[in-house]
């Protein structure tokens, strides 16, 4: 089978989305696995619950709300359009805003148990050495958790990599800007090309196992996919 090239222009397209959005998600992911792993607040299980929202939302739940958010009615559509950005629905910015919030818990939740697990002593002990607080989480904490942060950037990619429901809302399937590996299986499905569907598809199994063989290799897919249930 040899793919076409719309195929190929999905396939570079989703690895584009992809990389932006795991990078993205670890900047945003971080701070609140931190937080969360950390605070004492009354609002941490109601954060934990939000942040986790998309591991049981059906995704094109999850796509309408930001769809409706981000649509010309909406706060951050009218946002976006006062500042001269147009509309991020059908746009590529507007699925990597979608892909990070779909991907989100995949993300946060290993930093947040790396995080956890280290325990309290590393940084008592930083502290008795007079390191400041930010000194003890860039020194301390960061290098501690690095399996976690490594655990963390594989979920989240090969993640936003398989997504389809939230992708077809926000970006519906616009060759070149839009239409991803996942969409563009759609198409072919519908277009009754089995066989171009099925390279595709297989693409997406074996790349899908050999993520999931390596995590459960390092030893971090169990801990963090049982936090997800």
């Amino acid at each position: 089978m040899v793919l076409t090239p719309d195929d190929w222009m999905a396939v570079r397209l989703t690895l584009e989305l992809a990389s932006l959005v795991t990078v993205l998600l670890l900047l945003v992911g971080t701070p609140i696995a931190w937080w969360l792993a950390t605070t004492r607040s009354r609002f941490r299980n109601v954060v934990g619950a939000i942040v986790a929202l998309p591991i049981v939302l059906p995704p094109t739940v999850l796509g309408f709300y930001l769809l409706i958010l981000m649509g010309p009615n909406g706060p951050v559509g009218q946002i976006t359009h006062w500042l001269g950005l147009g509309r991020l629905p059908f746009t590529f910015a507007g699925l990597v805003i979608a892909s990070v919030f779909y991907s989100l818990p995949f993300v946060v939740q290993p930093i947040q148990n790396a995080f956890m697990s280290m325990g309290a002593r590393p940084l008592e002990v930083a502290a008795t050495l007079r390191a400041s607080p930010w000194d003890s989480f860039v020194h301390v904490a960061l290098p501690l958790a690095r399996p976690g942060f490594i655990t963390a950037a594989v979920l989240g990619f090969a993640h936003t990599v398989g997504e389809f429901g939230v992708v077809l809302m926000i970006g519906g399937n616009i060759p070149g800007k839009t239409q991803v590996l996942s969409v563009q299986i759609y198409n072919h499905v519908e277009a009754i090309e089995y066989a171009q569907a099925h390279g595709l598809a297989a693409g997406l199994v074996v790349f899908s196992f050999l993520v999931l063989l390596a995590l459960y290799s390092v030893g971090g897919a169990r801990n963090t996919l049982g936090a997800g249930r």
